[in-house]
């Protein structure tokens, strides 16, 4: 560990993201207590179906304390929490495409929500992921229209048209022949992710997996589902 991580440890220690309790150890993603409890998906239950993917992995279902910890990373600017919810996500990629990838890429704020929240959620994930499996991560999407919160709209036939043409392919990405996966941090209806993994595809994408923190519904569920707080 750095000198600078050593002394930021210090006077700022690690915090298990869903309880807020000091981590003893610092490398840790979860404290102890919580690790039982936290929802995870296991087997086919952390997987679903997303328009134009190939396929889309969650590790934790979005309740009980995941919904917390989203929002305290999202919005209450706790970036540092980026991290640890990564590493999840991380492990997830590993054992559910062990091949690996050649690009991981993620599905972008606006610029106004950018301005806003003063950071990139997703992107954040998204760098975190790749450092960890040394795979390359950069955009390839950008949001060409500022839309209304998905966690707004109940409905699912709402939360497609609310996507539907908000972004395009970044200028000159050439994705011909490659694995790419697109990270958010939650997937509820999948609005989103299957209007981004569309453009890959036309970028040339070989395959689009979809990778995100928490699934907040399963596939086919028509259930509304409120998330906490505000998407971009």
């Amino acid at each position: 560990m750095r000198v600078r991580e050593k002394v930021l440890d210090l006077l700022f220690p690690p915090k298990c993201p869903y309880c807020q309790q000091i981590l003893e150890d610092p490398r840790a993603t979860v404290c102890p207590d919580c690790q039982p409890r936290l929802p995870w998906l296991e087997g086919k239950a952390g997987e679903r179906r997303i328009d134009f993917a190939d396929g889309c992995f969650s590790p934790l279902a979005y309740r009980d304390a995941v919904p917390g910890a989203v929002h305290r990373y999202k919005f209450s600017r706790v970036r540092a929490l980026g991290k640890p919810l990564a590493a999840l996500m991380a492990q997830c990629l590993s054992d559910r495409l062990p091949e690996g990838a050649d690009l991981i890429t993620w599905a972008p704020l606006s610029k106004k929500r950018l301005r806003e929240r003063g950071f990139d959620q997703a992107e954040l994930l998204a760098r975190e992921v790749g450092r960890l499996l040394s795979i390359p991560a950069a955009p390839a999407l950008e949001k060409t229209r500022n839309t209304s919160p998905q966690s707004e709209l109940e409905e699912e036939s709402a939360r497609r048209a609310n996507a539907r043409g908000a972004y395009a392919l970044l200028p000159g990405a050439d994705l011909t022949g490659r694995r790419v996966v697109l990270v958010d941090d939650v997937v509820t209806s999948g609005s989103t992710l299957s209007e981004c993994a569309a453009l890959l595809r036309q970028g040339g994408a070989a395959q689009v997996y979809c990778l995100t923190l928490a699934r907040a519904r399963e596939d086919g569920e028509e259930k509304k589902t409120k998330i906490v707080g505000k998407n971009g």
